[in-house]
Order: structure tokens, then C-alpha cells, then sequence
């Protein structure tokens, strides 16, 4: 295969095309450090979700979640938001105090307490707010590029994709990405990759990255083939599998090398995937607790054990991780059945929203005083 074209984000070339998700609770410091550890540094590695409000009234955790080790370049943060005055005040604060490189803007987060409030993939219905917000934000950054990530729509009757990317080249944003389910699919059936299609096709003048689906590092090649699209924005399919960055930026520089480690390989980067919360949490047991959700996503497909895993979710202590992981083969190979879909595959089919957020997509009348979240990350 021949080697896939670099993405410019601004002016950040992002060599192979391939973006780490924001992901709420997952995201963090720790977890992108180990992505860019096995990518060897290719590729663009976006925080979890900082809240606007949440950032320009100095939260405590917002200010700890924008917090990028000095290894990571460009600083890439995705900011959510629904007021336009707050979501500019954020982003001037991130100029200001050069709190970050890139900003990518949050219009696809389909869960409840986002969409309720008119955040997320909600937003983009209303198209006066969208202008508004990305006006804001791009002004205010200045010479840092703002990108979106959005999804199709609300549900299949209220599409929104097409208008939005259209909105968003006027406004001067830099790339967006497409997640090919709307919000009432939540993370259930399939993706649908034509729509990405359909958006590079709709909005030629910038970069469109393609997210949904992506299992795989063939996944991510095959979607650039099939839609056409200028780089690929990785989520579910890398819990557990950090090293997955290592096989996309093998698939897209030519030379289709695949991971797959055995369980004591595993094993390691779940010990040091622990550490690193930890250190970052600046409490070992805070670290080893946080670690916890991940351990299913690790181990799926091992000859582990309902109780094993039980155990391993409880532990409190590196010590106890270590005891436990100790215990298990280590000689286990990779189960090949242990690459397919991992993470939510739900769907909800209703989307939470406010009161008459569908009777006309141009009044922005029903936002609320109390939309902007107080709260970042998960």
C-alpha cells in the first residue's frame, strides 16, 4: 500500500491522518501518553471533554484535565459548550494563557445530560447557535485552528450534517469530523460511512475525518478508500488496545504490521496504564480505582475468569494489581476474536431534549439560561 497523505490541521501536519477520539473519562493525560507511546508519536491526540463554563470559572478537575504532558505536540483540547459569549471566553482564555494548540469543538456527545440541555449532537439543529458558537470560537482563537466533531444528526428525520459542514466553512473552521450515526443510534448498529462520503463530497475546501466503526487498522484504510475521506478519528476501538495507534500508523505508512500481544504484554501496559493515573492523580489508590473501567476492555477474549475480572476491577493498590496479574498465563496469545467492537454498542432511539427543540431549528429561543454544564470529562 501506498502511503496515506499527511492531515494539516492549521498549521500542525498530523502524519499519519489519524485522531485519537475525545473520549469522556478515558481520554486523560495518561491514556493518550500510552496511544502516542505506541504510535511513536504519529498522529493527533485529543483531550476529554472540557466544559466552557467549567474552564473559565477555573474548576479544579477542567483545569487538571487540560493539563498536556510536554511531550505532546500539538496540544489538542475539545472544548463543549452552548453558549456562544462562554464558549468565546473560553477559547480567548486557552490563547491567552497558552493552554493548548489545536481546539476542537464538541456538536456530536448524543448522551442525555448533554443533549437535554441542547449540547452536543442536539446542537447543530438549531443553525443560528451553530454560527454563532463557531463565529465565537474562531475569532477568538486567533491563529489556532478550531475543528468540530459532530454526528449525522438528531435521528434520520432530522439530518443536520450537510447544513452544518456548510456552516462551518463559512465560519472558517479548519476540519470536521463525522461520526456516521446519528444521536438516536447512540453507539448501536452500524455506521453509516456514506455519509461521510457525502460531507467530503459537500464540503470539498477543508479536511473531513471519518469516525464509526473503526475496529481495526484495515477498518481505518478501508474507510479513506471507500469514502474518500482526508483521515480517520479513532474512539471504542482502542480500549484495551492502546497499541492499535501502532498498527494505524503501520497500515497508513505502507507497511500493514498488526499487534498481537500475548497476555503478558497485556498485562504490562495494564500495570503501567495504572501507574500513570496515579501518578497523575497524585494518589496511587485514586489511580488503581480509575483503572478499574478499563480492565474488561483489556482482558477481553483471555482465558481470564468472571472472578479474575471481578478481582481485578476491585483492586485498590498496585501491589493487588500486581498479585492478580500474576497469577493469570502469561504465555496466552492474542485471541483474534478480541479485534471486533468493544465498548457501547447500544442504541437509545429517543434523544433527550429540550422542551420544542424541533419545531423550528432556527429559534433558539428554548436554551436555557442553565445549558452549559458545570462539569468536565466523565
Amino acid at each position: 500500500m501506498t502511503p496515506t497523505p499527511p492531515l494539516q490541521i492549521g498549521p500542525h501536519t498530523v502524519r499519519p491522518p489519524v485522531v485519537l477520539a475525545p473520549m469522556a473519562g478515558i481520554t486523560n493525560a495518561p491514556f493518550r501518553t500510552l496511544c502516542r507511546e505506541f504510535s511513536g508519536g504519529k498522529g493527533l491526540f485529543v483531550s476529554e471533554m472540557i466544559t466552557t463554563r467549567a474552564l473559565v470559572e477555573r474548576d479544579a478537575k477542567t483545569l487538571r484535565l487540560i493539563h498536556f504532558d510536554s511531550a505532546e505536540k500539538p496540544r489538542s483540547v475539545q472544548l463543549y459548550g452552548v453558549d456562544p459569549a462562554t464558549v468565546g471566553k473560553a477559547v480567548r482564555m486557552i490563547v491567552d494563557e497558552d493552554l493548548a494548540d489545536h481546539i476542537d469543538l464538541n456538536f456530536g456527545c448524543p448522551v442525555p445530560k448533554v443533549t437535554r440541555k441542547g449540547g452536543g449532537s442536539a446542537l447543530p439543529y438549531k443553525r443560528p447557535l451553530l454560527r454563532a458558537i463557531l463565529r465565537e470560537a474562531v475569532t477568538g482563537a486567533g491563529g489556532l485552528p478550531v475543528t468540530v466533531k459532530m454526528r449525522k444528526g438528531i435521528d434520520e428525520d432530522h439530518l443536520t450534517y450537510l447544513d452544518a459542514g456548510r456552516i462551518a466553512v463559512e465560519e472558517g473552521v479548519t476540519a470536521i469530523a463525522l461520526h456516521g450515526r446519528t444521536a438516536a443510534q447512540h453507539y448501536g448498529g452500524t455506521a453509516d460511512w456514506e455519509a461521510i462520503a457525502r460531507l467530503k463530497e459537500a464540503v470539498p475546501e477543508i479536511p473531513v475525518l471519518g469516525n464509526g466503526d473503526i475496529w481495526s487498522a484495515a477498518d481505518a484504510v478501508r474507510m479513506v478508500r471507500e469514502t474518500g475521506c482526508d483521515g480517520v478519528v479513532v474512539g471504542r476501538g482502542c480500549l484495551g488496545r492502546p497499541w492499535l495507534f501502532g498498527d494505524l500508523v503501520a497500515a497508513f505508512e505502507g507497511t500493514g504490521e498488526v499487534a498481537a500481544p500475548t497476555f503478558g504484554e497485556v498485562a504490562a501496559v495494564m500495570r503501567r496504564h495504572a501507574q500513570l493515573l496515579g501518578e497523575w492523580l497524585e494518589d496511587e489508590a485514586r489511580g488503581v480505582i480509575d483503572f478499574r473501567k478499563h480492565v474488561a476492555w483489556y482482558t477481553k477474549g483471555f482465558s481470564v475468569g468472571s472472578e479474575a475480572r471481578r478481582q481485578l476491577a476491585t483492586a485498590s493498590s498496585l501491589a493487588e494489581l500486581d498479585e492478580l496479574l500474576g497469577r493469570l498465563d502469561a504465555d496466552q496469545p492474542w485471541p483474534a476474536h478480541a479485534d471486533g467492537p468493544r465498548g457501547r454498542t447500544s442504541g437509545r432511539n429517543r434523544v433527550v431534549l429540550p422542551e420544542g427543540w424541533l419545531a423550528d431549528p432556527y429559534d433558539t429561543a428554548c436554551v436555557g439560561a442553565d445549558a452549559e454544564l458545570d462539569t468536565s470529562g466523565g
